[in-house]
């Protein structure tokens, strides 16, 4: 399946049965919307991942080893473990 990005250039997809959680380069990409989400196979973009600060944009993101969860990483600092399912923040931390 093709990805057309919505704003910047694909950096990562993580390939899933159900889709795909895609991840765009952060660079030039609106601060008001998330540059992580999730297309299914239909095309369609499932979720956009919430964001620990309105104003922050993900750098890094991997498929954690349950296989349920994303961890992910922002310009600004933050750690986050993301629903696999929704794109909901489980768990957060600041890395300083």
């Amino acid at each position: 399946m093709d990805i057309t990005p919505l704003h910047t250039k694909v950096e990562k997809i993580v390939q899933l049965i159900a889709g795909m959680v895609v991840l765009e380069d952060p660079k030039g990409f609106p601060r008001a919307e998330s540059n992580l989400y999730f297309v299914q196979l239909n095309g369609k973009t499932a979720w956009q991942a919430e964001k620990p600060t309105p104003d922050t944009l993900y750098s890094r993101v991997r498929l954690n080893d349950d296989g349920l969860t994303l961890s992910t990483y922002t310009l600004d600092g933050h750690s986050c473990e993301l629903d696999l399912q929704t794109g909901k923040i489980l768990s957060q931390t600041t890395m300083q």
